[in-house]
């Protein structure tokens, strides 16, 4: 008895040995877990490029029937006034903002500070249709130094690491601005300053591309507009009529193009097999 039941154990462990030896052969291993990068997430950067634009300065002054001006006078001075101010210059800053993924579409949130450096100066003389030889010359200076934007982004995956966007929303600058206006008539002149923070808009496109370990690089262009801002002034000096009203203004507007380099902080990973 003890040897059949001896005889029956070493038949159970052949029969086990071989259908384990049958499993191992036709075992295939699941495949491996990749991951996808994810845009979701804060990041910071930094930016550089160029920025090109116009302010247009104005000046115009009003006519009184017992004032200093000629009803000529105030049109040529207008015409005269209406300047054009042209300015580039390098621009760069930094940069902070927040991404959600939502499959291929990528919705975000961001801010830049940036050097702006608008700056330009334009002048213009004429005579006077009334009182020639005798004329005037209006003098304009333009600068705004920064620009902040605050943006919504809104895109699509061409490729998982390889956004294209649309952006848009309000833009902030100190726009400042000085006038002179000399004339010969009689020995006049006014001038006016303003400083005024602008609260205008901004518009673009861009594209990032992620190269890994939470950094990417993207290229954009961005329509800034400020708006217009005013001063008005009655700093006539030396003329008879020293309440005259003048008005000034400037209407700031720019384009830029520049390349940035972001940097992720975390944020959920995809996975993929």
């Amino acid at each position: 008895m003890k040897k059949f039941l001896l005889a029956v154990a070493a038949v159970v462990l052949s029969s086990a040995s071989v259908q384990a030896a049958d499993l191992a052969a036709h075992y295939t291993k699941a495949p491996m877990m990749a991951t996808a990068y994810s845009w979701t997430g804060f990041y910071v950067g930094g930016n550089v490029g160029g920025q090109w634009g116009s302010a247009d300065p104005a000046t115009s002054t009003a006519f009184y029937p017992a004032g200093y001006f000629a009803d000529t006078s105030v049109t040529a001075i207008a015409a005269v006034g209406a300047q054009r101010v042209n300015s580039s210059s390098v621009t760069g800053g930094l940069t902070a903002g927040y991404n959600w993924q939502l499959n291929n579409a990528v919705l975000g949130l961001e801010g830049d500070i940036n050097y702006f450096g608008l700056k330009g100066s334009a002048s213009g003389s004429a005579l006077y249709p009334c009182c020639a030889p005798t004329g005037f010359t209006v003098s304009s200076q333009v600068s705004a130094d920064w620009l902040a934007t605050i943006r919504g982004r809104i895109g699509f995956l061409a490729a998982p690491t390889w956004l294209l966007y649309a952006t848009g929303g309000a833009a902030i600058a100190e726009v400042k601005g000085n006038f002179n206006f000399v004339d010969t008539f009689a020995a006049a002149t006014e001038s006016a300053a303003f400083r005024d923070t602008r609260l205008g808009w901004t518009a673009g496109v861009g594209t990032e591309y992620a190269f890994g370990g939470g950094w990417s690089l993207k290229a954009e262009y961005l329509y800034v507009d400020l708006g217009r801002s005013t001063v008005t002034s009655t700093n006539l000096l030396g003329g008879a009529f020293p309440t005259n009203v003048f008005t000034h203004s400037v209407d700031l507007k720019s384009n830029i193009v520049r390349v940035g380099v972001n940097y992720k902080f975390g944020g959920p990973v995809v996975a993929r097999y």
